[in-house]
């Protein structure tokens, strides 16, 4: 394809109405602002900054989470994470984004969640206020909390009612931390009676077992990433007949090698089975994605016509935990492209 060719296909993508939904605020930095923040505290960085986003795998990929967040210790970095990340969601004509954010990675926040989450949404409010896109937290739990951790996190989310806050989540390896589930039920389910809905990260370095035990035990709403439900047919019937939305990262499971290409990435396959699918960008800086590439990536490799892009499109304006207010937008633009 031509670069003419190209750029006109990546503007009608940025026109594209749509959503994000799977999207980690901790994956927002950029090489130079981790290196800049690193020399400013004295801290040794893995590897030089050329090479700085270039992952082992999944664990070293969330050991490197920790360094970077670590390094966000003032309000005044979180509050530019915030904007930044606004203004690359523009960047991609995405409307609104339901952005997860895990508070056990942010060191130097331990303790202080509200001010964390002030900071953070005086970045976001900022960017609101100069037409950037709106975003929802979700509050993420990391795989290896306890039961009481996560009750405790629960319980100081239910007590500051942050407006910012519309979910909780869970994330983290699947393959090391084992099945998680029945451990978090109980947490999840107090956290659907104080009203905030509920996402997961399920189905990527674990197999569909933990797609069910997201569905069946922690009551979600939406799935992180799910692809591995393709290996059960029962699960992906179910998922297809219950529509649950899969907010799936095509470019996050080649890079951190949970498929080899994307030809054989199994999102057409879901999508084909009737399982609501949208593609997100999961940690867009550290793994070099964006929402544009991620539609022009499934078009290109799929053979994704206008209508199922839009189809598409639809799906992730629909999953996301906007205001009705918000999808109604969105939605009634969606229809005129």
């Amino acid at each position: 394809m031509n670069t003419t060719l190209q750029a006109h296909g990546s503007d009608r993508l940025k026109a594209l109405p749509k959503a994000e939904v799977h999207l980690h605020l901790e994956g927002c930095f950029e090489a130079a602002t981790i290196a800049q923040w690193a020399r400013a505290e004295g801290v040794a960085l893995p590897r030089p900054q050329a090479d700085l986003f270039r992952f082992a795998g999944l664990a070293d990929f969330l050991g490197f989470l920790d360094l970077a967040c670590g390094l966000a210790s003032t309000p005044r970095r979180l509050e530019a994470l915030a904007y930044g990340l606004c203004q690359r969601l523009a960047d991609n004509g995405t409307g609104y984004a339901d952005v997860i954010v895990n508070p056990t990675h942010w060191h130097a926040w331990h303790g202080r969640l509200g001010a964390m989450l002030a900071a953070m949404d005086a970045g976001f409010t900022a960017a609101e206020q100069d037409g950037l896109p709106g975003v929802g937290l979700c509050v993420s739990l990391l795989r290896t909390q306890s039961a009481d951790a996560a009750a405790e996190l629960v319980d100081t989310l239910c007590a500051l009612r942050h407006p910012r806050v519309v979910a909780l989540s869970v994330d983290g390896n699947e393959a090391t931390a084992g099945r998680t589930g029945p451990r978090f039920a109980d947490a999840f389910r107090r956290a659907a009676n104080h009203g905030l809905r509920r996402t997961v990260h399920a189905g990527e370095s674990s197999g569909p077992e933990g797609v069910w035990d997201a569905v069946n035990l922690l009551g979600a709403d939406r799935i992180d990433h799910g692809v591995r439900a393709i290996e059960d047919a029962a699960l992906v019937a179910m998922l297809a007949d219950r529509q649950i939305p899969l907010g799936i990262c095509p470019t996050s499971n080649l890079v951190l090698g949970v498929y080899p290409s994307l030809p054989e990435h199994p999102i057409d396959r879901l999508r084909q089975a009737g399982v609501r699918v949208c593609v997100n960008t999961d940690d867009p800086a550290l793994l070099g994605a964006s929402l544009v590439g991620e539609y022009a990536l499934c078009r290109q490799t799929f053979g994704w016509t206008d209508a199922i892009t839009r189809s598409v499109a639809h799906t992730s304006i629909d999953a996301s935990f906007a205001s009705a207010e918000v999808k109604a937008q969105l939605l009634a633009a969606l229809k005129d492209w």
